[in-house]
């Protein structure tokens, strides 16, 4: 069958049969940041927007995504090159396999939370596995990365991107 759908704000076609994952679709048009790492939705390496919400795409029928708004890390590449520099920063980024998956739930936690806790943040992430750094780097990054927005929003000065 063929599916129409905006992909990171443009319009696009494609074919994909009825059991097809989004994952899949989307791999094939060229988005390589969508991984898949576990096929049973336990690790976030697959994490897209639909209509602005974080999705598990190896979840989610490709047919469903008709006539909806899909977003990958190709989408959000501003934000996305903004917050990995505080990961690299904070040594968080190693391998990077888990990388874009963890950006997209990170931003989106922006999106839906307000000055997130910590808790809120790890609740918000506990889907996201990454095997090189544990997390305490990657909450650093969080951290620092909401501690400079929230001080770039209100005027102040505030730390380099990445810095310690």
């Amino acid at each position: 069958m063929e599916i129409q759908f905006v992909l990171n704000q443009k319009q696009v076609t494609a074919e994909a049969a009825a059991d097809t994952v989004l994952l899949d679709v989307l791999r094939g048009l060229g988005c390589k940041s969508v991984k898949c790492g576990c096929e049973t939705t336990n690790c976030g390496l697959c994490t897209v927007w639909i209509d602005g919400k974080s999705r598990l795409s190896c979840s989610v029928l490709a047919a469903s995504v008709e006539g909806h708004e899909v977003t990958t890390l190709e989408g959000v590449e501003k934000e996305a090159t903004e917050f990995g520099a505080f990961l690299a920063g904070e040594g968080a980024e190693q391998c990077g396999f888990c990388s874009p998956g963890f950006i997209m739930n990170v931003l989106a936690m922006f999106r839906e939370l307000e000055d997130p806790g910590i808790d809120q943040i790890k609740e918000y992430l506990a889907g996201n596995l990454c095997r090189c750094t544990g997390y305490m780097g990657q909450l650093r990054a969080i951290q620092k990365y909401m501690q400079a927005k929230a001080e770039k929003n209100s005027g102040q000065p505030g730390e380099e991107a990445g810095a310690r």
